[in-house]
């Protein structure tokens, strides 16, 4: 499934252009952001996912912040490295893709109630094709949290975004899902919890019902 484009291919461009797979290659058992905004990042799920439902932790790592508390039907992840995934206790079984080779995603149509995609849209050559198969994938009315902060591997972040600022790098999320027609009207939560500011962009899948 593709959308409409919003990126130039100079828009696409990263620092290092050397294969994906090899950079992260080397699992990475660290955090990428402060503890607040993970504090945050953890209550906002208990807000907005749905209890006993079928989560994707896209682009996923050895963590997923999700609230302990909160019991999902399954947690599917996703990443580009099997040790970091294999890690990761809130995990019922994960897979293994780069999505800038192939956007695709291995999943039925309307079979997930929630996707997460946390401090890594950034690296997303492609974004408006992922998120087209997002919204495939999602149930009416399912719900996407991207979230994001000032953080990343600017290697290996596109040009769009490392030249954005933070509120422009919203906006940017909101035009990626705006080109899918398949989602409604996306909310953009501003915050500064800790040192890292706090961005997320929520979302929720049509209702076609």
């Amino acid at each position: 499934m593709t959308a409409e484009r919003v990126l130039t291919p100079v828009d696409r461009n990263k620092l290092d252009a050397s294969d994906d797979s090899r950079f992260y290659r080397q699992p990475r058992l660290v955090q990428h952001v402060d503890d607040p905004f993970r504090d945050r990042l953890t209550g906002l799920y208990r807000e907005s996912l749905p209890f006993g439902g079928s989560v994707l932790d896209l682009m996923s790592a050895h963590v997923s912040h999700l609230p302990e508390d909160v019991r999902f039907g399954r947690v599917l992840g996703h990443g580009m490295n099997a040790e970091e995934l294999m890690a990761n206790p809130r995990l019922d079984d994960f897979f293994t893709q780069d999505l800038n080779r192939e956007s695709d995603l291995p999943l039925a149509d309307d079979s997930l109630d929630a996707v997460t995609i946390a401090v890594s849209v950034q690296y997303l050559q492609y974004p408006e094709d992922v998120f087209a198969e997002i919204g495939r994938v999602l149930r009416s009315k399912g719900t996407l949290i991207v979230s994001f902060s000032n953080r990343c591997f600017p290697t290996k972040a596109i040009r769009a975004w490392r030249t954005a600022s933070m509120d422009e790098r919203a906006e940017l999320v909101k035009r990626y899902l705006r080109a899918t027609d398949r989602y409604e009207s996306p909310s953009v939560i501003r915050e500064r919890p800790g040192t890292d500011p706090f961005y997320a962009v929520v979302a929720q899948r049509v209702n076609e019902r």
